[in-house]
């Protein structure tokens, strides 16, 4: 008998834009564990790809109620991250925008895309396996918050 095994999906070969946003709730952030790539079973931000036709912020809005079922206030651009492919990875080229955003609604009902979120103390963040460059993104937009 021959094991099946689940093909990674083919990348495009060019950037794709992302959105993510860091939420805050009573001075919490939302961290949210990834259930496939990329980043798989890692802590990041709740977000996704930007579809053609949309705005940043339309997109952010869209993918954090996709993924947790949350409404959120944006408040503004806390950053920005690029993920680029390596020899050792199959991850396609990402430039990911990063909002800050404050909790409006809902409670975090998880798709298939997260396996785990938390409000979390953002002083505990180390205590997680997060994506590269997390902890800064979210100072910024802690910043922007004003928590």
């Amino acid at each position: 008998m021959t094991a099946v095994t689940e093909a990674a999906p083919a990348q495009p070969r060019h950037p794709q834009l992302a959105v993510s946003a860091a939420i805050f709730r009573d001075g919490r952030l939302l961290l949210a564990r990834r259930a496939r790539a990329p980043a798989k079973g890692l802590y990041s931000l709740p977000g996704g790809r930007v579809e053609f036709g949309e705005t940043l912020e339309q997109a952010v809005a869209r993918e954090v109620a996709e993924e947790t079922a949350l409404s959120i206030e944006i408040v503004g651009l806390a950053g920005r991250r690029e993920v680029v492919p390596s020899p050792a990875s199959a991850a396609g080229h990402y430039v990911i925008m990063v909002f800050a955003a404050r909790w409006a609604g809902g409670e975090p009902q998880l798709n298939e895309e997260l396996e785990d979120a938390r409000w979390i103390d953002p002083a505990d963040l180390a205590t997680f396996s997060t994506t590269e460059g997390l902890a800064e993104l979210v100072a910024d937009a802690r910043a922007l918050i004003g928590t």
